[in-house]
C-alpha cells in the first residue's frame, strides 16, 4: 500500500529544507558581504576612472560628445567587471559560465527584438566620432533646426530658436542629410527685392553693390553678386548676394536685417521706388471683380 499523505511530514521536510537554506546563507554570509563590498568598490572605481579620463586623457579630444560616449563606455565596462568578480566571490562560477554561454543566444534574440534601438546606438557612436557635428553647433535636419545640446547613444537633442527641445533618433539623423552652420566662419546671404519699372536698372545695380560692399567686408575670393531675376507683376525683381561672418541662425538673420534697412534707406534717398501690388475692387451688380495693377495698365493702353 502506498504511504498516506501526511501534512506533518510535509511541513517537517519544508522546515528541514528551509533550515538547510538558512545554514547555507549563514555560511555564505561573509561571501555575500564581500560581494556587496566588491560591487560598491567597483562602482567608485568606475566613477574615478571616468573622471580621470575626462580630466586628463579626454581633454585632448575636442568633441564633447566623444568624451561622454567614452566615459560612459568605460564606466559600464568597469561595472561589469565588478559584477563578474562579485559572482566569483559568491562561488557562482557555474552561474557565470552559464551567463557567458548564453550571452551569444541572448545577444541574437535581443538584436532581433531591438533592431531600432541598436540602430540608434550604432548611430550614436557614429555621430560621436563624426567631425562634422559637435555639441553647441547650429544645425538643420529636415524640418528641425537649432543648437546641438546632447549626443547620446539613443538620440541627438537640439534646442530650437524658439527655446523648444527637439529629440531626433540617431538612426534617422544618420540616414538623412543635415546642414551644419558652425563648421565655417563665413556664409553667403541672399536678399531679394524689387524696383519699379520706371527705375534705371543700371543705377539700381550700382547703388546696391556699392552700399552692400561698403557695409559688409568681402575677403579674397568673395564679392557682392547682383542679378535681376524676373519681371514681376508690379516690379522688376532682383537678388543680391554677399559674404559675411555667419556661424549661427541669429547672425544670418541679423546680416539680412541690416542689408534690407540699408537698401531701403539708400533707395529712398535716390528716388528709387520699391513698389507693392495694388488691387482695385470693382463691385458690379452681384459680381466682384479684382483688378491688379498690371491688369489696370493693360486696360488703359487698349
Amino acid at each position: 500500500m502506498q504511504d498516506k499523505f501526511s501534512i506533518q511530514d510535509s511541513i517537517g521536510k519544508l522546515w528541514d529544507k528551509m533550515d538547510a537554506w538558512l545554514d547555507a546563507i549563514i555560511l555564505k554570509l561573509p561571501n555575500i558581504v564581500l560581494a556587496i563590498l566588491t560591487m560598491v568598490l567597483f562602482y567608485f572605481i568606475a566613477k574615478g576612472v571616468r573622471n580621470l579620463l575626462r580630466k586628463y586623457l579626454l581633454r585632448h579630444i575636442g568633441q564633447e560628445s566623444i568624451q561622454n560616449i567614452v566615459g560612459k563606455s568605460v564606466f559600464i565596462a568597469v561595472i561589469l567587471i565588478g559584477f563578474f568578480t562579485a559572482l566569483s566571490v559568491l562561488d557562482l562560477d557555474k552561474v557565470l559560465t552559464s551567463i557567458l554561454a548564453g550571452a551569444g543566444v541572448l545577444g541574437l534574440a535581443i538584436g532581433l527584438a531591438l533592431q531600432g534601438t541598436l540602430s540608434n546606438t550604432v548611430g550614436g557612436f557614429m555621430l560621436s566620432f563624426m567631425p562634422d557635428i559637435r555639441i553647441h553647433d547650429s544645425i538643420k535636419n529636415g524640418d528641425a533646426s537649432g543648437v546641438v545640446q546632447e549626443i547620446s547613444l539613443r538620440n541627438i537633442v537640439i534646442k530650437t530658436p524658439e527655446n523648444y527641445i527637439t529629440v531626433i533618433p540617431n538612426s534617422k539623423f544618420v540616414d538623412g542629410a543635415f546642414t551644419n552652420y558652425s563648421l565655417t566662419e563665413r556664409g553667403r546671404i541672399a536678399v531679394n527685392c524689387g524696383v519699379g519699372y520706371e527705375s534705371d536698372l543700371q543705377e539700381v545695380e550700382d547703388l546696391t553693390v556699392k552700399i552692400i560692399g561698403e557695409n559688409f567686408e568681402q575677403r579674397n575670393g568673395e564679392g557682392v553678386e547682383f542679378f535681376f531675376t524676373e519681371f514681376g507683376d508690379s516690379s522688376i525683381n532682383f537678388m543680391v548676394r554677399f559674404w559675411t561672418d555667419v556661424t549661427g541662425f541669429k547672425q544670418e538673420h541679423a546680416a539680412r536685417h541690416k542689408a534690407i534697412k540699408l537698401m531701403k534707406q539708400h533707395f529712398d534717398g535716390n528716388d528709387i521706388n520699391i513698389p507693392f501690388p495694388i488691387r482695385t475692387l470693382d463691385f458690379g451688380k452681384n459680381n466682384l471683380t479684382v483688378h491688379t495693377e498690371s491688369q489696370i495698365g493693360k486696360e488703359s493702353k487698349s
